[in-house]
């Protein structure tokens, strides 16, 4: 008998690409603030919670101001940043995930999401997948962040599964590394030796193809 399997997804970078519309929501404050927010500086940010990617920001721009006006600012950037999201249509889920959860259906496979935005839910409703995820585990449900394992340890448990018969599939380092403490297997989306940790590395998602797909649960 075949050993059950599920599948655990982040969600940017993996189901979606929203880092473009962070970046643009913090290079705005950044030109409110009177400083220049790059591409380059913005990768400082990845992977890290709005309260430390602000405090890296205010650092970059060398501004000193107080902790009623950071408050502010993260309302602000993050009303922004909503104001992108609720744009967001089916046609920003990335290549290759439609036809990779089509597959997991078909396959009786269970799959759940496990991000550290508190947003999750809302991006998934307005791309059309929230539905189809039997668990979702995002910033309410966690106090860790990656590489902490806490997120998938919570995937698993909310899908009844033992975390070794998990795989998870990420885009950043802090997120592979966060799988493999949780001792599940990696699949990492992206520049394979930035990611050399992970199990598999595929160079973006149009690379999970039904062949990959088939390979991995076999």
């Amino acid at each position: 008998m075949k050993k059950e399997i599920a599948f655990i997804f982040d969600l940017d970078g993996v189901i979606v690409d929203t880092a473009k519309y962070h970046f643009l929501a913090w290079r705005n404050l950044a030109t409110s603030l009177g400083f220049e927010f790059t591409e380059e500086h913005n990768e400082l940010l990845k992977g890290v919670s709005r309260v430390r990617s602000l405090e890296i920001l205010l650092n970059i721009g060398k501004v000193t101001i107080s902790e009623e006006k950071k408050q502010e600012l993260l309302v602000l950037k993050n009303t922004e940043y909503l104001g992108y999201v609720n744009k967001m249509t089916a046609e920003e889920i990335l290549p290759g995930i439609n036809n990779l959860l089509n597959n997991l259906d078909s396959n009786n496979i269970k799959y759940a999401l496990g991000s550290a935005s508190k947003n999750a839910p809302l991006i998934l409703e307005k791309v059309g997948l929230l539905n189809r995820f039997a668990a979702i585990v995002d910033g309410n449900d966690v106090s860790k962040a990656k590489p902490d394992p806490e997120v998938f340890l919570i995937g698993a448990q909310k899908l009844n599964m033992k975390p070794e018969n998990c795989i998870v599939v990420e885009d950043a380092i802090a997120g592979v590394e966060a799988a493999n403490a949780a001792n599940m297997v990696s699949i990492g989306i992206g520049d394979a030796q930035l990611l050399s940790e992970a199990t598999y590395v595929l160079k973006d998602t149009s690379e999970f193809t039904t062949e990959f797909f088939m390979k991995i649960i076999n």
